[in-house]
């Protein structure tokens, strides 16, 4: 499956995306700029990624803990997701994301 993602700079590329893994995965194997500090847990908010409107209501609803750790991230927005939350499924072949804000690994 392939997923878009836009980074801080409006540029999009293409990932191969793969069933059963989070986003977050894939978008740090893809080499983009995403902190992702937990792993995974749902413990911070440093893979903050915006939503594209199409895909808005096509994923499975935010958990109150993911909801949670978002009041931590910047510019929060009402498309705002962390990737490690979003595990994907052959049904989201197309996906397009965003990178947000203040999430960048530290050089």
């Amino acid at each position: 499956m392939k997923i878009r993602v836009k980074d801080r700079n409006g540029k999009e590329q293409t990932l191969d995306g793969l069933e059963g893994w989070r986003l977050m995965e894939v978008i740090r194997d893809g080499k983009l700029p995403i902190k992702a500090e937990c792993g995974g847990a749902c413990a911070c908010a440093t893979c903050h990624v915006y939503v594209d409107e199409a895909w808005r209501e096509k994923l499975p609803a935010a958990t109150e803990d993911e909801i949670a750790q978002l009041d931590n991230a910047f510019e929060v927005g009402d498309n705002s997701r962390l990737a490690c939350q979003i595990i994907l499924s052959e049904d989201m072949d197309g996906l397009a994301v965003a990178l947000a804000p203040g999430s960048e690994p530290e050089e």
